[in-house]
């Protein structure tokens, strides 16, 4: 289990479903209804949401593309995390978020597959949480640029394969469906 004494809740980490981001990605109207059920889902059982936003050079604060997504709303009371690298953790204040929700395990679900999901889950573990990936509720685009032609489902499906597997010493990890993935203790 978690290695960060004295806490021993869960928090749903929404990362990066902003409207550019999922524009182009594979599944998005599932995965974002997936994760709606899960937001909502979270707040009936008292598992603290927490919402990542990204910005950088080409995805600009407060532009419409920065948003997220329509269906996807953060309640006054859940914290906004904006972030400018892959892992959620960098320079960011969401350990401070985490640890004043008493969070020692992670449930990740979001974008990009490839890039801030993986980022931060390996964020997550190597500061001592449990993280447990949604196996169906993340998703990417096409990685076709730079040499590289992948089709978004075998990221997806590579990356839950790698995440079902990961282990790390004095800490969970995993991969489940949205169904079935545990939300509380």
């Amino acid at each position: 289990m978690s290695t960060l004494a004295g806490r021993a809740g869960t928090a749903l980490l929404v990362v990066d479903v902003q409207v550019d981001v999922v524009a182009g990605a594979h599944d998005r109207d599932g995965v974002v209804a997936r994760i709606a059920s899960l937001v909502d889902r979270a707040r009936r059982e008292g598992c603290p949401v927490v919402w990542v936003r990204h910005s950088d050079e080409e995805l600009v604060t407060g532009s419409e593309g920065w948003n997220i997504v329509d269906g996807l709303t953060p309640t006054p009371e859940e914290p906004v995390v904006d972030k400018r690298f892959g892992d959620a953790f960098e320079e960011t204040d969401l350990g401070n978020v985490l640890d004043g929700l008493g969070a020692s395990r992670l449930v990740v679900c979001g974008a990009q597959t490839e890039w801030c999901i993986r980022s931060t889950l390996h964020g997550a573990v190597a500061r001592g949480y449990d993280a447990v990936l949604v196996s169906d509720a993340h998703t990417t685009a096409d990685a076709t640029h730079e040499g590289v032609d992948l089709p978004a489902a075998a990221v997806i499906a590579l990356t839950n394969r790698y995440w079902g597997w990961h282990s790390v010493p004095g800490r969970s990890t995993g991969a489940e469906p949205a169904a079935a993935v545990a939300l509380t203790d």
